[in-house]
């Protein structure tokens, strides 16, 4: 018997069939009865896997973390999509606005010029786009700051990046395994084992 989940649909489904050029930003606002936190990434969507405890955890520690020691103006959020260009629309696990910008009540992304860190913690079905193809979409799109974040002995260790504007490329700043100290994007600490505060 095979462990693999089945899936039946009804004769009468049928798949959104793309456009030609592939899909647009906008259409994921149009898109009817799409899964939650569906991404575009160059014109194709992206649907995402059922997150593991592990993941959930991270965001909940830095969400909260973040919360603390941004600056008053800034907003953290989760899981809120970022419009890149045209072709391109992702949803950060975790994000820190600039000072300047809110989203109007009825938004469904930001802008990347609105945003001053991305933050994406790696599931294994993610991988290779946590690890090479949003670092290089928010690179491109001009976001400062963006950390990854990965799981090792159950703990969250944070990959830090900062943009060189001179080559429109992340260059690492540094890793993290238990406690994460910066100065930029503005002054954090955050004690990376906390992920499991009520273990004994």
């Amino acid at each position: 018997m095979s462990a693999a989940r089945e899936y039946e649909l009804d004769e009468q489904y049928e798949w959104a069939r793309p456009p030609q050029g592939g899909w647009t930003a906008d259409d994921l606002d149009r898109l009817p009865n799409l899964p939650p936190h569906t991404e575009l990434i160059d014109g194709s969507l992206v649907l995402v896997s059922p997150q593991a405890a592990f993941h959930a955890r991270v965001m909940k520690l830095l969400e909260f973390a973040l919360e603390n020691q941004a600056p008053d103006a800034s907003e953290v959020l989760r899981e809120m999509s970022v419009r890149l260009d045209d072709k391109n629309r992702i949803e950060p696990d975790v994000l820190v606005t600039q000072a300047y910008e809110f989203l109007d009540a009825h938004q469904t992304w930001y802008g990347p010029q609105q945003i001053l860190l991305a933050v994406e913690v790696v599931s294994p079905d993610s991988r290779e786009r946590d690890r090479e193809v949003k670092p290089r979409k928010y690179a491109g799109a001009g976001v400062p700051h963006f950390w990854r974040v990965e799981e090792e002995g159950g703990l969250p260790v944070v990959y830090v990046y900062e943009l060189d504007p001179a080559v429109n490329a992340y260059q690492t700043t540094g890793i993290y395994h238990s406690k994460l100290t910066l100065s930029v994007p503005f002054p954090i600490e955050i004690d990376l084992t906390g992920i499991n505060p009520r273990r004994p």
